[in-house]
């Protein structure tokens, strides 16, 4: 049976992801699954992305949009550096593509233009960079900004763990919709865990690479993951997101 893999958060990271992937046996027909944000924190933003880009060539790949993607494709269409961006990442990505040619430019924007919003596996997995409100799924979700945004469901399944069983009618319709459900965008540090976490049925990927932490990834049936090295020692000159 072929393995998906799901990577969480990378942040400008290039050293990291690829020192993951190299601890990983990937085979040819397998699925890599990335739950977005690879720019803004590490000095290797547009690497990243041609990374990822010569990698869809070699492995099924799904690219999942994060808000720092949106960020970044914004300022890729329409050359405006928006002020939040700037102080949390954004600088270290524009420096990124300080040597990048316009026409390579115009590559990576159209690799953001067709990153997916969220994607729903044939055994009915969701993988979504932060969330949704939607009590009906992310198909009916009124704020689309939820799905690089949110985390109200992670808060809710966080809470909700062992405490109320999955027949009861006070367990939270959202969760009943899938399988399981992947996300990023809240690091794990937040909780002083390292490694993904769960709750109920919901798991969070993102160990914080683009802080102090590692990168993830993990084989959504045996559960088994992976980790890079703490990623700040990889770029020891730097502070990534620390700030």
């Amino acid at each position: 049976m072929n393995r998906t893999f799901v990577f969480g958060d990378i942040h400008g990271g290039l050293k990291a992801l690829v020192q993951l992937m190299d601890r990983i046996a990937i085979s040819e027909n397998e699925r890599l699954i990335f739950l977005g944000d690879y720019v803004d924190g590490w000095s290797e933003s547009a690497q990243v992305i041609d990374f990822l880009m010569d990698l869809s060539k070699k492995y099924e790949c799904i690219f999942i949009k994060g808000n720092h993607d949106a960020w970044c494709q914004e300022w890729l269409m329409n050359d405006v550096v928006n002020d939040i961006w700037f102080l949390h990442g954004g600088k270290s990505t524009i420096e990124s593509y300080q040597n990048v040619d316009l026409s390579e430019k115009q590559q990576h924007q159209e690799f953001f233009n067709q990153m997916k919003d969220y994607f729903v596996d044939e055994n009915n997995n969701l993988f979504i960079h932060a969330g949704f409100s939607s009590m009906h799924g992310p198909e009916k979700e009124h704020y689309q900004t939820n799905f690089s945004w949110d985390r109200t469901l992670w808060e809710m399944a966080l809470t909700m763990d062992k405490r109320i069983k999955k027949d009861s009618l006070l367990y939270p319709k959202r969760l009943l919709l899938f399988n399981e459900i992947y996300i990023g965008h809240t690091p794990t540090l937040h909780y002083d865990v390292e490694i993904p976490m769960q709750g109920c049925n919901v798991w969070n990927i993102d160990t914080g690479a683009g802080f102090y932490g590692k990168l993830s990834c993990i084989d959504i049936e045996s559960k088994e993951f992976w980790q890079s090295d703490v990623v700040q020692t990889l770029y020891p000159n730097e502070k990534g997101r620390n700030k």
